[in-house]
């Protein structure tokens, strides 16, 4: 018998949003829910980042409603205090010449500091905690700007989770960076989920990185949520497959573990060749 779920931390609910006059989500409906991952896939200009950072209070919806756990309206809400509840690490975000590590990451306690940086007696701790959990301590004295891509985006995860809220956003975390920093924002990912109770929402483009993290996937297409649902019940072939326009072959391995696979005309030649 499976568990109930946990309530919602932030719902968006019949969310309709568009850029100047036109519509790019459609009656889209969310829920992130404490201490699970939710993604948000679907091909290019689906929607998947626009429905994001509505959530995030940053797209003012045409019609519909975010709403935090407690029934409170996102859009009620003073902006310090939104930020207390709610962060969003960004596609890109400029990097600061000449700023060290920690004091970056201290950027994400402002919800907290009155003026001049008063009134934040917690922020030291929950600082150094935000730097442990991502991995970059060490380096909490170099200036960012001498970072690499990968070290850069776990900073900026840091300068997030400063900011100590319940429901943290991310807009394609793992893009642009090589292998190894993809599974370490992953691994983090879940580790704020299942360890520290986090309600997550990220959007990913890779569909094997959303099975593999996520307890709840969302497919949107073309403005519209085709599907959601745990990845084994989204992540079907015949509805990839319609959804980006190609064959994709879909495996569940033997722990329950969903695998997919694009068919082009010559990665179906590929996999034709004997094994080495």
């Amino acid at each position: 018998m499976s568990l109930p779920l946990p309530a919602p931390a932030l719902t968006g609910a019949d969310l309709t949003l568009g850029y100047d006059g036109k519509t790019v989500v459609r009656a889209a409906g969310i829920s992130l829910r404490t201490g699970r991952v939710t993604a948000l896939i679907g091909p290019n200009g689906s929607g998947k980042s626009t429905l994001l950072r509505s959530l995030a209070r940053l797209h003012t919806p045409q019609a519909g409603a975010v709403t935090l756990g407690d029934g409170v309206e996102a859009r009620t809400l003073h902006p310090k205090d939104f930020a207390r509840r709610v962060t969003l690490l960004t596609q890109s975000r400029p990097t600061p010449g000449g700023v060290r590590v920690k004091d970056v990451v201290g950027y994400g306690r402002h919800p907290y500091r009155g003026r001049f940086g008063s009134g934040d007696e917690d922020g030291a701790a929950v600082v150094e905690r935000a730097l442990e959990l991502t991995g970059v301590a060490a380096m909490a004295e170099r200036p960012v700007d001498e970072l690499s891509g990968g070290e850069l985006q776990r900073v900026w995860l840091a300068t997030c989770l400063a900011q100590d809220t319940g429901v943290v956003l991310l807009d394609e975390p793992t893009t642009f960076l090589d292998l190894r920093y993809q599974i370490e924002i992953l691994d983090i990912t879940r580790d704020l989920a299942d360890e520290h109770g986090v309600a997550i929402g990220v959007v990913l483009h890779d569909l094997n990185q959303a099975a593999a993290v996520a307890d709840e996937v969302v497919l949107l297409h073309s403005g519209v949520v085709r599907a959601t649902g745990t990845p084994a019940e989204v992540l079907t072939a015949d509805l990839l497959s319609e959804v980006y326009g190609l064959r994709i072959d879909v495996q569940i391995d033997e722990y329950g573990g969903v695998h997919t696979k694009p068919v082009g005309r010559h990665t179906q030649r590929l996999s034709r060749l004997p094994s080495l």
